[in-house]
């Protein structure tokens, strides 16, 4: 067994209120999901020693560094620090939380998140500063880097957008069952056909929310989290992958590296795609969750679209996706989202969305323009 594998553990996850929280700052959402997650663990303030964040990325004031957090919560810790990997930084935060804490450089660490971004006006289909080689040819922005990856898909392997659909249609049907999800209105492959372009081939309902919110994950040693209050969930393995090749590379549409990091944590973890029984696959758009599903190991490559039909992907399927409604339907918080929704699938506590007897959780993250990837492996302790 590799020397990291179920050291750790998550003890503790809080969530602020979603959507759109007016009067909110990223502060006091980022403040409001620490003391959650606090609750939710059983320790106090004082107990936290370690305070890792990823600074808002939409709103206006994208300032929730680790000086400013730690200042509000009258926190010094022994470790610290700021990290900005996009949708892929939840994850890289709770690796390196469980590296400190393996290491004896801290006892329980809190990673944190906030972020104003609808209130602020946050969008994902406009011009947002991407590279001025590829600018000129109108790809400014992450919907258009997206919708390469969903139109070189369905050239090559045939995948078609009412496949994409089906990915859009499961997550908004778990959402209907999570109380705090933001979008909750089931939909149909119908519905999300009818859904104005955004970047053809992807429609509205292809695309992530915008959103105000905070989130919280708080990790310790593996010993430590079977005195606190929650049902012990493992860190059983982990992993990384990054490139910085991205046009110049034939494939890099397929982002190899994601494959990388998830075999990674199978490796640390020592176990398959036949041994995971929920995944909560980054889905900035449904063309992600089909690279995730194929680099998951859990199809072929140009296999993913045929695989999302047939409710394969929904709860009762043979691998329930995204199950508190993801990205798409339950809020944009850059996976953190994904992490808390994995911990309450180990911890039993999801209710009319509980995957029956789940065990083993993989939860992956992606972001910055592509380049970078992470996976985790939890296990019920």
């Amino acid at each position: 067994m590799h020397s990291l594998s179920d050291r750790c553990a998550i003890v503790g996850v809080g969530a602020s209120a979603q959507g759109k929280v007016p009067g909110s700052s990223a502060v006091s959402l980022a403040v409001d999901a620490f003391k959650r997650a606090l609750d939710d663990s059983g320790l106090r303030k004082e107990d936290i020693d370690g305070l890792l964040t990823l600074p808002g990325q939409t709103s206006p004031e994208a300032a929730l560094n680790y000086l400013r957090l730690g200042e509000t919560l009258g926190i010094d810790p022994r470790f610290t620090g700021s990290m900005n990997m996009g949708g892929s930084t939840a994850g890289a935060l709770v690796q390196q939380a469980a590296l400190a804490v393996n290491a004896g450089m801290a006892t329980h660490v809190a990673c944190v998140f906030g972020d104003a971004a609808a209130t602020g006006g946050g969008r994902f289909d406009r011009a947002q500063g991407w590279g001025d080689s590829s600018s000129i040819w109108g790809y400014m922005s992450a919907a258009a880097n997206s919708a390469i990856t969903a139109a070189r898909h369905m050239a090559v392997y045939g995948t078609t957008s009412r496949q994409l659909g089906e990915i859009a249609v499961a997550c908004r049907y778990h959402a209907s069952l999570n109380p705090d999800a933001v979008m909750r209105q089931p939909i149909t492959v119908e519905d999300h056909q009818a859904s104005r372009w955004i970047v053809e081939p992807l429609h509205l309902l292809d695309c992530c929310l915008v959103s105000d919110g905070g989130v919280c994950v708080i990790v310790s040693s593996a010993e430590r989290a079977r005195d606190l209050a929650q049902p012990v969930v493992l860190l059983s393995g982990m992993g990384q992958g990054y490139t910085t090749q991205n046009l110049g590379t034939e494939d890099w549409w397929y982002a190899p590296h994601q494959k990388r990091a998830v075999e990674d944590a199978y490796a640390m973890a020592g176990v398959g795609p036949r041994d995971v029984d929920v995944a909560q696959l980054y889905d900035n758009f449904t063309s992600s969750v089909l690279l995730w599903l194929e680099h998951g190991g859990f199809c072929a490559p140009g296999e993913a679209g045929p695989f999302c039909e047939g409710g394969r992907i929904r709860l009762g399927g043979e691998l329930p996706i995204n199950t508190a409604g993801g990205n798409l339907s339950e809020s944009f918080m850059e996976g953190w989202l994904h992490i808390v929704e994995g911990v309450r699938q180990m911890r039993g506590a999801c209710g009319p969305r509980q995957v029956p007897d789940a065990e083993v959780c993989l939860v992956t993250g992606r972001g910055q323009a592509l380049n970078c990837a992470n996976a985790l492996v939890l296990r019920k302790g």
